[in-house]
């Protein structure tokens, strides 16, 4: 049995995007469940005059977490926001060019992140610094957060291999 999903995951262009795709559903359902809380803790005021404990805290922390889930998928499709105003009048080579130098920036960008936060992780587990209310170490939010970096960079070398690869064929 040979599809052509099943062919295109076993690439490692494939593989990537598979992944980066389901990191990115689950930074949906992330969203999803902070919209939930955030009416629930609504909800509670409104019936109870008191709010869900630490919603603040969680929708912060969770929201972070969230953002950089999008991020890996949205170098990889090329999602990320950009000016067509600068680019409308440009040659499709000029563009491979311009969407390189901007995959080598997310390369760039999503190392030094990486490095800074992973030793941002360390302290804050050496220290053991927690939300107010609910007492989460904080470092917790910073795994899903290296990991996000980490599919980051592999996207963004994914993303500057195909622009080179466009930028060849416009020769």
């Amino acid at each position: 049995m040979h599809d052509s999903a099943a062919e295109a995951v076993q690439e490692p262009q494939g593989l990537l995007h598979r992944i980066t795709e389901v990191w990115a559903l689950l930074g949906g359902l992330l969203l999803l469940a902070i919209a939930l809380m955030t009416a629930g803790s609504s909800a509670s005021a409104w019936l109870f005059g008191k709010p869900l404990p630490g919603d603040v805290e969680l929708v912060e922390m969770l929201t972070a977490v969230s953002v950089f889930m999008f991020l890996p998928y949205c170098e990889l499709t090329g999602a990320n926001v950009t000016a067509d105003l600068f680019t409308s009048h440009a040659t499709p080579r000029t563009i491979a060019l311009l969407a390189l130098l901007g995959s080598l920036v997310a390369i760039g960008f999503s190392l030094l992140l990486l490095w800074r936060m992973y030793y941002g992780l360390i302290d804050y587990r050496q220290y053991v610094e927690t939300t107010t209310i609910l007492r989460i170490p904080i470092w917790y939010a910073y795994i899903p957060v290296l990991a996000s970096l980490a599919l980051l960079a592999a996207a963004a070398v994914a993303s500057a291999r195909e622009a080179l690869r466009d930028r060849r064929r416009r020769r």
